[in-house]
C-alpha cells in the first residue's frame, strides 16, 4: 500500500522550510528519489534538509561530480544521474555500494538508472505550479515501502 502527501510551496524559502521539517524524519538506510524537471527544486530541497541536520557548509548540485557526500551523525549521499546514458553506468561507477542500512541516499534523475536501483522508500515529486505568477511548487511525497509510509505519517 502506498501513501501520498502533497505540499504547495510558494517560493524557495518555503521549499527549504519543508525540507527542514523532513530532516527531522530521515533515518540511516533511507533511499529517496527526487523527481522533477530542471530547476524544479530538488537540490534546494536537499540544501534545506542539510541545513535542518545542522550542516553549515556549501550544498551544491552534484550534476558534474555525480555524487556529493556529507558526513554528519550519519552519511548522506546525494546523487545526480542527469548525465547518465544507461543504467549500467550506475554499476560501473560503483554507486551500488552506497545503498546500505547506514547511509541516507538521495537520488536525482533516478529514471536514468531505474533498472539498476532498488525500490526507494520515498519518491518526492517536484512540479511547477502557476500561483498568480508566484514561483510555486507542488512537492508530493509518495511511499513505496513501509519506511516511506512511516515518513509520510510523521510529516502529516
Amino acid at each position: 500500500m502506498t501513501k501520498e502527501l502533497s505540499f504547495l510551496t510558494n517560493n524557495s524559502d518555503e521549499t527549504l522550510a519543508l525540507a527542514r521539517r523532513y530532516s527531522d524524519i530521515i533515518c540511516p538506510g533511507d533511499l529517496i528519489f527526487l523527481d522533477g524537471e530542471l530547476g524544479a527544486g530538488k537540490t534546494t530541497f536537499v540544501r534545506g534538509m542539510m541545513r535542518g541536520l545542522g550542516f553549515l557548509g556549501k550544498v551544491k548540485s552534484p550534476s558534474y561530480s555525480l555524487m556529493e557526500q556529507y558526513v554528519l551523525n550519519f552519511t548522506i549521499n546525494h546523487f545526480d544521474l542527469y548525465r547518465f546514458k544507461s543504467a549500467s553506468e550506475w554499476e560501473g561507477a560503483g554507486f551500488s555500494e552506497f545503498i546500505n542500512k547506514t547511509d541516507v541516499n538521495l537520488i536525482e534523475w533516478s529514471e536514468k538508472a531505474m533498472d539498476a536501483l532498488p525500490t526507494p522508500d520515498l519518491i518526492i515529486f517536484f512540479t511547477y505550479t502557476d500561483q498568480d505568477g508566484a514561483d510555486g511548487r507542488n512537492v508530493r511525497f509518495k511511499s513505496l515501502t513501509s519506511r516511506g509510509e512511516q515518513c509520510i505519517d510523521l510529516l502529516v
